[in-house]
């Protein structure tokens, strides 16, 4: 068995992968994207029933509908900078005043049970991982336009005038960073899109080194003299 073992520049602890642990999946995109809600078709698709969403630590106020340890841990922010200090995050950010951040033991436990796990994270947490040559795969998910993304924030009804002018702001540096991808999705048309991400996931697990290990005995025989 092939064992990669990827080191915290900032601490001894580490990640296990072998060739049939899970993928991690990270999805970016400016807010009112479309990004979540592709992302809870994506796990309602039937034949990706193995996979999992990365529930987010995060600081900031529930808003209504929300549950603990459903959409997020909701912890203060005592609590998240404590958890800084132990290097329980394989990655975090500060976002409009609030912190986010994505556990260490949570991905390790999704992924050594052979499930791929979808990280909703923003640019900044998807360099972290990468600097950390943490083995992913990534796709930004870019809105059709400017227009379109500021009726979506709208129309959601969750934030104020004021929350929505400055994540229509922060939209287009973010959208920058499209390039650092692996895979990019224009979500114009909701079905085509949830089409491109399934694609994509299922021509990763056709990838030779997981075909290998599922495929282990019946490769065996028919090679067997």
């Amino acid at each position: 068995m092939v064992i990669f073992s990827v080191f915290s520049k900032t601490s001894t602890s580490f990640i296990i992968f072998n060739m049939a642990s899970g993928t991690i999946y990270i999805f970016s995109a400016p807010s009112g994207a479309g990004k979540t809600s592709l992302i809870q078709a994506l796990l309602r698709t039937p034949i990706l029933h193995d996979t999992q969403v990365s529930i987010s630590h995060t600081t900031r106020t529930k808003r209504p509908g929300e549950n603990n340890a459903e959409h997020y841990y909701f912890v203060s922010t005592d609590t998240f900078r404590q958890m800084i200090k132990q290097d329980a995050f394989i990655e975090y950010v500060k976002v409009f005043d609030n912190y986010y951040g994505t556990s260490r033991k949570e991905i390790q436990n999704i992924l050594s049970n052979g499930i791929d796990v979808f990280l909703d994270i923003d640019w900044q947490g998807a360099q972290q991982i990468r600097h950390k040559n943490i083995r992913t795969r990534s796709i930004f998910i870019l809105p059709p336009s400017k227009d379109e993304l500021n009726f979506r924030l709208r129309s959601r009804g969750q934030d104020s005038d004021e929350v929505i002018a400055k994540r229509m702001v922060q939209a287009i540096p973010e959208m920058m960073h499209y390039i650092e991808y692996d895979y990019l999705i224009v979500n114009e048309n909701f079905d085509v899109a949830l089409f491109d991400l399934q694609t994509i996931i299922y021509a990763e697990r056709l990838r030779l080194g997981r075909q290998i290990m599922r495929y282990k005995p019946l490769i065996t025989k028919l090679l067997a003299d």
